[in-house]
This record gives C-alpha cells, sequence and structure tokens, in this order.
C-alpha cells in the first residue's frame, strides 16, 4: 500500500510529471538529493522534501556529534542546568575512530549491554548487541580495511571545516576517507519500559519548514512498534526481544499481520495515563518536545536551510521503567508504507496535512498554529496553546502548543480553517 503515491496522486489540481517534464514539488528520495540538488534550477515557489544535509540529523554519528557540541555549548552560555536538557540520547562512541575512549569506558562498567549500529543503514540491519570486548574485537577485525558499498557510503564520512559543520561533497569525492563502514557503539537501556512484557519504542513526526528561522510542526498521530517475543537479557542474541523494527518483526515465525505489532499513540497515552496518572504523562511527553526542539537546535547553524527545502522527520524515542524518554535516531525518510489498515489511514492522513501545512496552492496566511493534525511547535521560539502574542518572560503559566498523542479531529479542524480562509478572501478589504 503506498501511501505517498496515492496521495500526491488524488490531491485535487495536481499533476504526476512523466519522464523529464517541469515539475513544481518532488518528493524525493536523498541520492536524487545528492546527485541533482547542486545542478537544478528552482524557481521560487518550488518545494522539495529534504535539507541539502540533512544527514546532519538523520546520520547517526553525526546526531550524536551535533548533540554532544550543543549541550557543550549550552553549559558554557547558560550553565550546567540548561545544558543537562540535552541528557537525552545513552553514552555513544563512533566506531573505529573512537574505539580506544569506547575501550576505556567499556572496562569502567563491565557487564553492562551495549549495541553497535551502523550509521548508515535502516530496519535494523547490521545491528548487534555485545558484553564482551572480544565480540567487539572480531568486529573489528571482520571490518578492517573492507570498502563500504551501496547505502553504506551514502553520505559517506565527512571532514569537518572551520565552522563546525560537515563538508558536503558528494560521497563518491570522499569514498577514500572512509576505510571501514562506520559504526555507533551504544551504552543499551536496559530497564525499558514494558507493556504485556515487550519492549517498544514510538515513531514519532516531526515536520521542519525551515531552519532559519527555526519553523516546526508536531503531528498528534503516531505509533508504539512492539517486538514480538517478551524482553529478556538473558538472551541479546534475538533481534525479535531486543529490536522493534517492523522490517525485522514481520519476519518473526508469529508476526500478526493484521494488527503489526503497533499501538496508535492516542491508546499509549491513555494506557500510561491510567496506569501513572495525567500528570506523568504529561511531564514525560513535554520531555518528548524537549527533546524534539533540543535536537532541531543543535543542527539548525549547521544544516543549509533552503527555502526550497521541507523535511518530514521520523523520530524514534524509547521509553524507560522510570518514564525517561531517550532519543534513539531520526530518520530522513521514515516508512510510508503501511503494514495495516489502520497504519494506512495514519500516514495518508499524515501526508496530506504536510501537503497542507506546505501549502503549495497558498491558501495558508502564515500564522496558523493548527493545520490538520500538525500543530506549530516552535515558530522561532516556543508557541504557546494560548491564542495572541506569548509572554515568555517568566514561562510561569506557558504551555507548548503541542497535543502528541491527544484526539486528533483533523478533517472537523481542517473544514474550518479553510472556511474561516475563504470567509477572509470574500471579505471586503
Amino acid at each position: 500500500m503506498n501511501t505517498l503515491m496515492d496521495v500526491l496522486r488524488h490531491r485535487p489540481g495536481w499533476v504526476e510529471v512523466k519522464d523529464e517534464g517541469e515539475w513544481d514539488f518532488y518528493w524525493c528520495d536523498v541520492s536524487w538529493l545528492r546527485e541533482n540538488f547542486d545542478h537544478t534550477y528552482m524557481d521560487e515557489h518550488v518545494r522539495i522534501s529534504h535539507f541539502r544535509n540533512h544527514y546532519e540529523l538523520t546520520r547517526k554519528n553525526y546526531m550524536v556529534k551535533n548533540l554532544k557540541r550543543f549541550r557543550k555549548h549550552l553549559e558554557r552560555e547558560s550553565g550546567k542546568t540548561e545544558a543537562a536538557k540535552c541528557d537525552f540520547f545513552p553514552k555513544t562512541f563512533e566506531m573505529p575512530c573512537e574505539y580506544h575512549l569506547f575501550v576505556e569506558e567499556f572496562r569502567k562498567n563491565p557487564g553492562i549491554t551495549w549495541i553497535m549500529k551502523p550509521v548508515a543503514r535502516s530496519q535494523g540491519k547490521g545491528i548487534f548487541l555485545f558484553r564482551r570486548l572480544k565480540d567487539i574485537m572480531d568486529w573489528r577485525k571482520g571490518t578492517s580495511g573492507k570498502k563500504p558499498t551501496g547505502v553504506e557510503t551514502q553520505p559517506a564520512r565527512a571532514n569537518m571545516n572551520p565552522s563546525g559543520s560537515h563538508d558536503t561533497r558528494s560521497s563518491d569525492d570522499q569514498k577514500d576517507d572512509l576505510p571501514v563502514e562506520n559504526y555507533v557503539a551504544q551504552r543499551y537501556v536496559e530497564n525499558p519500559y514494558l507493556i504485556g512484557g515487550r519492549k517498544f519504542d514510538l515513531r514519532v513526526y516531526v515536520l521542519v519548514m525551515s531552519y532559519i528561522p527555526l519553523r516546526a510542526w508536531l503531528y498528534r498521530d503516531g505509533f508504539a512498534r512492539f517486538s514480538n517475543t517478551r524482553f529478556t537479557l538473558n538472551s541479546i542474541d534475538d533481534h525479535y526481544v531486543h529490536l522493534t523494527n517492523v522490517a525485522v518483526q514481520k519476519t518473526s515465525p508469529d508476526y500478526y499481520l493484521k494488527k503489526g505489532c503497533k499501538w496508535m499513540l492516542q491508546r499509549f497515552r491513555q494506557y500510561l495515563a491510567s496506569k501513572h496518572g495525567p500528570k506523568a504523562v504529561e511531564t514525560l511527553f513535554s520531555d518528548m518536545d524537549n527533546i524534539f526542539i533540543k535536537s532541531l537546535q543543535s543542527v539548525q547553524k549547521v544544516i543549509i536551510s533552503d527555502k526550497h527545502c521541507f523535511e518530514l522527520y521520523g523520530y524514534d524515542i524509547l521509553i524507560d521503567q522510570d518514564l525517561k524518554p531517550w532519543l534513539l535516531e531520526v530518520n530522513a525518510s521514515p516508512s510510508l508504507t503501511a503494514s495495516s489498515q489502520e497504519d494506512y489511514e495514519l500516514k495518508t492522513c499524515l501526508l496530506e496535512d504536510t501537503l497542507h501545512v506546505v501549502d503549495m496552492e497558498a491558501r495558508l496566511t502564515g500564522k496558523e498554529k493548527r493545520v490538520g493534525g500538525f500543530d506549530l511547535m516552535w515558530n522561532d521560539g516556543p508557541v504557546s496553546r494560548e491564542e495572541g502574542p506569548s509572554d515568555l518572560s517568566g514561562m510561569g503559566n506557558f504551555v507548548t502548543n503541542t497535543h502528541l498523542g491527544c484526539d486528533n479531529d483533523r478533517k472537523e479542524q481542517l473544514r474550518q480553517l479553510f472556511r474561516s480562509l475563504q470567509a477572509q478572501k470574500k471579505a471586503p478589504s
């Protein structure tokens, strides 16, 4: 069920361009972007679905480097309390270049579990857990001198330039810079929150329309992705226990295709409220808002904020037993393939609302704080749920304009929104 093509082809007034015809909107993949962006002239109104160097946030090693740098900046400028708001990602080392730092850390905490992830792969490919240094040494020997191929080279490891951002030369120019496939070694969250004895993570959607100024929207819907097997730390080699990726879980012998091991976020939020009370849930979801904003701010100065670009990110968040959220990764191309009818409805609505916010038809005023299932979370500063200008002086009664996992009456909201906009256009000036 290709939700993207269904939504684009049924968009009123839109026509699919064949071959090399002129186009106004392109939901491109990252390989097209890498090969064509710098050689393509675009009129003012043209839009494409990725920022030029999106990988500053979506490639695992760059994401951690940018977050570490941003945390140091906050500590220098605003103190340790503010910097501590960035403590939402597990201790991470880039391999093999930080191998010796990793070994030093590993020996400080013997017996804990670590997880190895290739920096440029998806769908759980290449991931493994380990507790012995011997396992990592075997990996190191096995990859030594091996050239990456295909997706592993995209984008290739970049050099840092004096401004602190990564060099954006094409991967072909940089293949020789990567003698081995890069991984990250990350401390495994050994105490995940479990439901029915199973591990899960959350997929949340954030739409960024601009980095300078930062303008970001949070979608109300999303889902929890469950493992198909009860959680245990006794078997660290069983991917069905530890990896919640649908691509992994659907190969399980007892995978339930109709439901697809997913809960919608509304159901998840209600479950938590019944177990822990509304206040604890509000705190958890507020902590997740902090993750979205801080992670975007960490790359704000290095992302090339081209006016033609927007990006729909898929955030993967893990909750631990203390109701602390952890950022696992951010996806530049979150899966838009539907694994069930419920999944299809969520993703088609998500895409329709993304197109409403991108607004190729120029119907919006630019002052909207909600469009369908999207709520404006950040507009060069935090956005308040209250109407009118926000008083940020004390932040005492300030409540962020986010409603993740709340009711999504998007059809009614869109009807009222566009009815109101039409009335404004008809009114005499």
